[in-house]
């Protein structure tokens, strides 16, 4: 059961991705946290191993076929993402679960709130 309810979550957050063009972890994150009982820091860490692979390959497949991807951008952003990746994950790794939580909630509320603002 536990699988089934980890692969509807990862459908969800591929749709919402693909749909919107948010990273899954917003979506992935706190379902693992709340649903499964996950730490913040062991839902993130799954979280990123399971979207290296498929981290939008299928939906980068449908915008770059409709001439709506800028690969010299991408190329870009996908260097800022690994450096600033390595360096998130270890000033993850060497605070406590409790103040990510609230990073990662802060975080979510920011980007809401601008997204809201800005619409």
């Amino acid at each position: 059961m536990k699988f089934i309810l980890i692969f509807i979550i990862g459908s969800m957050a591929g749709l919402l991705g693909g749909l919107v063009g948010i990273g899954g972890g917003i979506l992935i994150v706190p379902a693992l946290v709340w649903s499964l009982g996950f730490t913040q820091k062991s839902a993130q860490g799954t979280t990123l191993a399971a979207m290296i692979p498929p981290i939008g390959i299928a939906a980068t497949y449908v915008y770059y076929k409709a001439g709506d991807v800028d690969m010299i951008a991408a190329f870009w952003i996908a260097l800022g993402f690994i450096a600033g990746g390595y360096f998130g994950a270890n000033i993850a790794e060497s605070i406590s679960s409790q103040l990510l939580e609230r990073v990662f909630g802060g975080c979510m509320i920011v980007i809401g709130i601008y997204m809201i603002y800005r619409s």
